[in-house]
């Protein structure tokens, strides 16, 4: 039955989206994908291969702290100039795995129902976007571990980051982080990939910085091939790509105690779907 609905999904992406080429015109639609139905951290020895690289081992214990971006002067460009953030903020995506966090979770009524039976029938089957449904599915925490792909030269070219929660161990996400340029953008997005079986979510983030040194990321409505969120299939050997009406506002700031948090919000469409919020406290 699992493998009937993963084999329908598929066929439902391919039906729904355009056919592309992930070594050509749609380059930068090329993502991790998981060669097995249970994702967890099984595809990033394919991915450190892909590149010619390697995967940190141990990337927690690492000195400094590894993050999800090397600098995040990567995303320097048009209307976002790293130099204007919060310092604590720049410290977290460049060394993320020395921050801990605490999470609170909300859903819309309306959504919940089907959050519910995507959370049951998929997410914590195949240990990936098992989005947390009640404040207490988090109750305990979450353990957060960042581990860095390096190409043939040993430069960053993604971070996996991988969050499980405590007690279980059972995987919540496992997302591939780097910074990429879309075709004609002005500058750089924030890029986050997220593997599945023969497929993959991804997510382009918009970086802006506010008056206050805070950091927005948002994937705004558009075009295919704008910021925004995706969806990628490989199906009868041919790959197959969706943008999602799914939309994601991040807001990081410092609270008046000098405490780092973020706001989150997904929307389906105009509609608020669930939120998020983040307490980040560096521990080393």
């Amino acid at each position: 039955m699992n493998h009937l609905l993963d084999l329908g999904s598929r066929k439902f992406w391919r039906l729904t989206g355009r056919p592309v080429d992930l070594a050509g015109d749609h380059s930068w639609l090329r993502a991790p994908t998981s060669r097995s139905a249970t994702v967890a951290d099984g595809w990033l020895a394919a991915e450190a291969t892909h590149h010619g690289g390697t995967v940190d081992d141990d990337a927690t214990a690492a000195v400094p702290a590894p993050g999800l971006l090397p600098t995040m002067a990567v995303l320097d460009g048009p209307g976002f100039d790293a130099a204007g953030l919060d310092p604590r903020i720049r410290d977290f995506y460049e060394h993320t795995a020395a921050w801990r966090m605490e999470v609170w979770s909300g859903w819309s009524p309306l959504f919940w129902p089907a959050g519910e039976l995507v959370a049951r029938f998929f997410g914590r089957r195949v240990e990936q976007l098992s989005l947390p449904m009640r404040p207490l599915d988090v109750a305990h925490g979450m353990d957060s571990r960042v581990r860095v792909i390096r190409d043939r030269h040993g430069a960053q070219v993604g971070a996996a980051w991988l969050r499980t929660l405590r007690p279980s161990g059972r995987y919540v996400f496992s997302g591939c982080y780097s910074a990429r340029r879309l075709p004609g953008a002005a500058g750089p997005s924030v890029h986050v990939a997220f593997p599945l079986e023969s497929g993959n979510v991804q997510v382009f983030l918009r970086p802006a910085v506010t008056d206050e040194g805070g950091l927005i990321l948002e994937s705004p409505p558009g075009r295919f091939g704008q910021d925004g969120a995706y969806v990628t299939v490989r199906d009868g050997g041919r790959d197959f790509a969706a943008r999602i009406p799914l939309h994601e506002t991040f807001r990081l700031y410092r609270d008046p105690y000098g405490v780092l948090r973020t706001d989150h919000e997904l929307r389906m469409w105009r509609t608020w779907m669930m939120r998020l919020h983040y307490k980040m406290e560096r521990e080393r």
